[in-house]
């Protein structure tokens, strides 16, 4: 990976003891786009019986397209393609793979398996999954496993494939408010190769996580499981918006400060935050919520869509392109998932 303005290294003094950095950070998106207005027309195409609002979608999210994977490939296949990039920035073994992910092959093996496969790479595996803070999570084991000695390069990937959760046929504009996420939503892929940090000042220096278990049934994908063994009215989306937002503003976001605060960062010490987004207003609202300045972050959702836990991961990785992230950086992820879950990683890159 290439920077191509050093970033600063304004942290020159060991503050913390880290025991696993990136060694690698690779990202996959299709080339393979729908537009908006392409969503919008198929919509009005499928159900002429319903009258949808025009530019609704556009209008409310600022998303202007999202991504589609390629016939046949499969969310293993995303993870697959960002993996080897991570690789090509590292070569070396891998003694663990974790798949972290909303989405997935199958129920079952695990789809760490299949990656795996395909990699070529025979260490222990397991899937990690919680919705759009999947990866963060992902990161969360393979670093503890990491600390205590069990691994030293764990390979944390990520393949997400929502476009096949998309409602296309409604009974009711009711139902398109319900299915509203799902339009808005990107297929990618994104590993993280972590590796135990031989410099005890660079990497993950502190994590939190949170969740507001009660609020569950908010959004769902009811299927596969045992409440849907097989699918019954389709495999869609199914979210009340409104609520979601309502109860993230009730949960708020002090996860972000008490844990700046426990490290003993100040906000103005970060030079990124990169934040999951899932439209363009509710993005430049939880920033301002924050309180970091927008010039430090990153806004992907217009462009890319809502790229479940592939957001995070993008966001770092173009500001390492445009070298905004570089030797000496202090980096923040904060991840906010359905369920609901919220977490916050901070690291030294």
């Amino acid at each position: 990976m290439t920077l191509t303005t050093p970033a600063p290294h304004r942290h020159a003094a060991p503050r913390w003891i880290t025991v696993a950095r990136i060694a690698g950070l690779g990202i996959h998106l299709p080339d393979d786009r729908r537009t908006t207005e392409e969503t919008e027309a198929r919509l009005a195409a499928e159900n002429p019986g319903l009258r949808l609002p025009s530019g609704l979608i556009a209008r409310l999210t600022g998303v202007r397209g999202v991504h589609v994977r390629h016939d046949g490939w499969q969310t293993s296949d995303l993870a697959v393609a960002a993996a080897r990039r991570a690789l090509a920035q590292s070569p070396g073994p891998v003694d663990l793979l974790v798949f972290a992910s909303a989405s997935q092959d199958l129920i079952e093996p695990a789809t760490a398996h299949i990656v795996a496969a395909k990699l070529g790479v025979a260490a222990p595996v397991m899937d990690v999954k919680n919705a759009c803070n999947s990866l963060l999570a992902g990161m969360q084991v393979a670093e503890a496993l990491i600390a205590t000695g069990q691994a030293r390069r764990a390979l944390v990937v990520s393949g997400e494939q929502p476009s096949h959760a998309v409602r296309w046929r409604l009974e009711s504009s009711a139902q398109f408010l319900r299915s509203f996420p799902g339009y808005t939503m990107s297929d990618g892929g994104a590993a993280v190769l972590l590796e135990a940090s031989d410099d005890p000042g660079v990497g993950i220096i502190g994590s939190r996580f949170a969740a507001h278990s009660e609020h569950w049934r908010i959004g769902t994908l009811p299927t596969g499981g045992s409440l849907n063994p097989h699918a019954q009215g389709g495999s869609y989306f199914d979210m009340d918006g409104r609520a979601l937002e309502r109860a993230f503003a009730r949960v708020g976001l002090g996860i972000f400060g008490d844990t700046l605060a426990a490290l003993g960062v100040h906000r103005d010490e970060l030079d990124f935050v990169a934040v999951h987004q899932v439209a363009l207003p509710m993005h430049r609202r939880i920033v301002d919520l924050l309180g970091v300045d927008p010039a430090i972050t990153e806004e992907t959702v217009s462009s890319h869509g809502n790229l479940a836990s592939v957001s995070l991961p993008l966001q770092l990785h173009r500001a390492v392109e445009q070298g905004r992230v570089g030797p000496g950086s202090l980096v923040a992820l904060v991840g906010l998932a359905g369920g609901i879950s919220l977490g916050v990683t901070v690291l030294r890159w």
